[in-house]
């Protein structure tokens, strides 16, 4: 099946959603990789220290986009730095696995609908799927050019001291095509596929 979401997206659009779904989508999104989502855990789900007042007041505008939003796994290489006239030149996607320990726990914080990334995710963030609910979108690899031509504005950007790539970059997207490789209902197309090459590879060994 193929269809367009725009954020925010609702609870019903997910639920429909199945593994192998293409889907196109537009609006409002978050770029974040490792130091983001330590960020966000050590000073909002499980805080080791007080959030700074520049910390909180971040926060307070994430919030809103990121409830029903999504949150792209994407070390941009972006053009414009010095002028701050910001201007994607790639934005392919990061492998999502080391995510692993944060992803569910921001999901359920922020009501995320979504999580882009490329190699899929393991249980936690499948659960999280289930109970948010929520998808895991697989991006092109190998393809950042051709992604960063769907990326039509960058909004905003914060944190940046974390560096380019590890900044959370607030741009908006049209039609960014991706695929549904795990779903609300508990499906994952990873699980399916390891579990499938596992049962192949034991054959060709015995």
């Amino acid at each position: 099946m193929k269809t367009e979401l725009t954020t925010p997206i609702s609870d019903n659009d997910i639920k429909k959603l199945s593994v192998g779904d293409t889907v196109f989508l537009s609006g409002v999104m978050i770029t974040g990789r490792d130091a983001a989502h330590k960020w966000i855990e050590d000073n909002f789900i499980h805080p080791t220290r007080e959030p700074s007042i520049e910390d909180q007041q971040i926060f307070e505008v994430i919030k809103p986009i990121l409830d029903g939003g999504l949150i792209y796994h994407c070390g941009p290489v972006v053009a414009g730095l010095e002028t701050k006239d910001y201007r994607f030149v790639a934005a392919g996607p990061t492998t999502s696995i080391r995510e692993e320990p944060y992803q569910a726990d921001v999901m359920r914080l922020f009501n995320l609908k979504g999580v882009i990334g490329k190699g899929g995710m393991a249980s936690k963030t499948l659960k999280a799927c289930q109970e948010v609910p929520a998808v895991y979108f697989h991006a092109i690899g190998g393809a950042a050019a051709f992604i960063a031509e769907r990326i039509t504005e960058v909004i905003g950007v914060y944190k940046l001291d974390f560096g380019v790539p590890e900044a959370l970059w607030v741009i908006r997207a049209d039609k960014f095509p991706v695929v549904v490789t795990m779903d609300s209902h508990g499906t994952s197309l990873h699980d399916t596929v390891r579990e499938k090459s596992k049962k192949i590879f034991e054959q060709l060994i015995s």
